[in-house]
């Protein structure tokens, strides 16, 4: 046996690292093409990106141990108002419209107007389109 020809010889390699770097391209090749026929990446939309603030402004209603609150978006993405919601502590039937929401999407700027429990929270809520996705944009806690 020669051992020079041993280390030189390597014909029997290269079919086999052929062979198996083929297997991995059609199996990378197929999961790439089933994603995009099964729709697995998804289309899925977004959450904006956005800051909203709270003004407490510590005027209490008269007789109750409720609060008022201005919800003001300070910056980010313009949202279609029908996809926002405020939830938490609120009194129902004191929550106004979004204000300076101008084609009924809100920008920085834009503000709403409702009524919280003393120390109770209130939550932005947005809902995508086909609203099967919610998110929580922010979350204000009343410091009274």
């Amino acid at each position: 046996m020669d051992l020079k020809n041993l280390f030189t010889d390597d014909d029997a390699v290269s079919p086999v690292i052929g062979v198996i770097l083929m297997v991995a391209i059609t199996f990378i090749l197929a999961a790439v093409i089933g994603a995009f026929v099964l729709d697995l990446g998804g289309s899925q939309e977004k959450t904006p990106q956005t800051k909203f603030d709270a003004d407490w402004n510590g005027t209490q209603i008269a007789g109750s141990t409720e609060y008022d609150v201005k919800i003001s978006q300070e910056s980010g993405d313009s949202i279609s108002t029908d996809r926002l919601s405020l939830s938490g502590d609120i009194t129902d039937g004191n929550t106004t419209a979004w204000q300076n929401a101008p084609d009924s999407t809100t920008q920085a700027g834009s503000y709403i107007e409702t009524t919280v429990d003393t120390g109770g929270e209130v939550r932005i809520i947005w809902q995508s389109e086909s609203g099967e996705t919610s998110s929580t944009l922010a979350t204000f806690e009343n410091p009274n």
